[in-house]
């Protein structure tokens, strides 16, 4: 049986998503206990929304799954690291490929990445 903590932030646990072939980090989400075991069961990353304030399964909407490949757990049974197959080129609900798309140079905040896809047309129909 695994045992993680989902005590210690209140029923959640950070997630990080990282492509499993490049080590890219892709994004980071929250997990409540519901969701890992879903993500257990299907393979398939599955995350608690704390804007929504429900599960949603990474690419639903979207269509960019993220296929589990590894799963690794920290030292103090709180975090996790998923492993992934980012299906569709991107994790970033913006479009991008990861969430960190952007870094600090000379103290400025600059883009450095490109967009995957328009989260306009793919979102647009979400909900019909």
């Amino acid at each position: 049986m695994i045992s993680l903590d989902f005590e210690k932030c209140g029923g959640l646990i950070p997630a990080i998503a990282q492509d499993a072939t490049t080590g890219e980090v892709l994004m980071l989400a929250f997990m409540n206990e519901l969701a890992w075991q879903k993500t257990l069961e299907t393979g398939k990353a599955t995350y608690w929304s704390r804007t929504r304030q429900k599960l949603w399964v990474k690419g639903e909407s979207s269509g960019n799954v993220q296929t589990v490949k590894e799963i690794r757990i920290d030292c103090d049974d709180d975090t996790v690291l998923l492993k992934v197959e980012q299906i569709g080129g991107a994790a970033c609900h913006t479009g991008y490929r990861s969430c960190f798309y952007k870094k600090v140079d000379n103290n400025e905040v600059v883009i450095d990445g490109k967009k995957i896809f328009d989260p306009k047309e793919v979102y647009e129909n979400r909900g019909k």
